[in-house]
């Protein structure tokens, strides 16, 4: 069954532009949010989706438009998204990345600091409130998932909650497919339809991708990834309050994710480009 296709005109209460973080002035960053309409508990509430390597803020505002009309009139949280530095519609690359390794600037602890001074300003700006007073739920995909629990380690007790979508393993190496040059391996395990000369060629392709050295648009280093991230299941979060904030964790079956990551592309480049433009510091 193939995905649906977004709706292509988002609300109005959607909003696009550039913002600049005040502890890094020589660059902006593009986002995209919508100001809670409730007056009650809703309205303290902050939703923040954050991107993985290849799919960029475009692919939340689908998401973000079906919270708005399911919950319009009654009210619904604050929505914010953005492209990091280097990516999606963010031109800006990460101004600290000058003098470094080509390719490997940045890691997941600078964009958490940026994230950090992100939320300050929007919660400023935009809601007219202290951070620390949101409720602030983290929903990521991929490497969205990592950046979200590094900021949750790093931030104790700032998030109510945390939505994980198809997470990326930081402390892997992602080096999962059968090696056909290392000692004791049998060609007669491979599946019929799947050669060795085909097996070298994904695992190539995989690496080139997923592997914490392969370099990406954004210059965002992951060889430290499993440093920063070396467990799974640890270390405990806390939350607002000292309790546990809760934690949803969601995977796609291989072969349905395979299916709709290819649908989503196409879909994804159909979404309108039209902006209304409200800037906040």
């Amino acid at each position: 069954m193939a995905a649906p296709k977004p709706a292509i005109m988002f609300p109005k209460e959607i909003v696009h532009d550039t913002v600049t973080l005040d502890t890094k002035p020589s660059a902006s960053i593009h986002c995209s949010w919508a100001i809670g309409n409730d007056e009650t508990q809703s309205s303290r509430t902050m939703i923040v989706f954050l991107n993985g390597l290849m799919a960029y803020k475009s692919s939340w505002l689908p998401v973000m438009a079906g919270i708005i009309r399911k919950h319009n009139p009654a009210g619904f949280p604050s929505l914010l998204t953005y492209d990091r530095y280097g990516q999606g519609m963010t031109q800006d690359h990460d101004p600290q990345d000058q003098g470094r390794e080509k390719g490997y600037g940045h890691d997941l602890a600078d964009v958490v600091t940026d994230l950090q001074q992100l939320l300050v300003q929007f919660a400023r700006g935009q809601l007219h409130s202290k951070l620390e007073d949101l409720r602030l739920v983290l929903v990521g995909n991929s490497i969205g998932c990592a950046i979200a629990r590094l900021y949750a380690q790093t931030y104790p007790r700032a998030v109510s909650a945390l939505l994980l979508l198809d997470s990326m393993m930081a402390n892997s190496n992602f080096d999962w497919w059968p090696n056909p040059d290392a000692e004791g391996f049998d060609p007669k395990e491979l599946p019929a339809d799947v050669s060795i000369e085909v097996l070298r060629e994904q695992r190539a392709k995989f690496a080139a991708m997923f592997a914490p050295s392969a370099v990406n648009k954004e210059s965002l280093d992951r060889r430290n990834a499993a440093e920063l991230l070396p467990k799974s299941d640890g270390p405990m979060l806390v939350g607002p309050g000292g309790s546990s904030p809760l934690v949803t964790v969601v995977g796609h079956d291989g072969m349905r994710f395979a299916e709709e990551s290819l649908n989503v592309r196409v879909y994804l480049q159909e979404i309108a480009s039209s902006q209304r433009r409200v800037g906040f510091s």
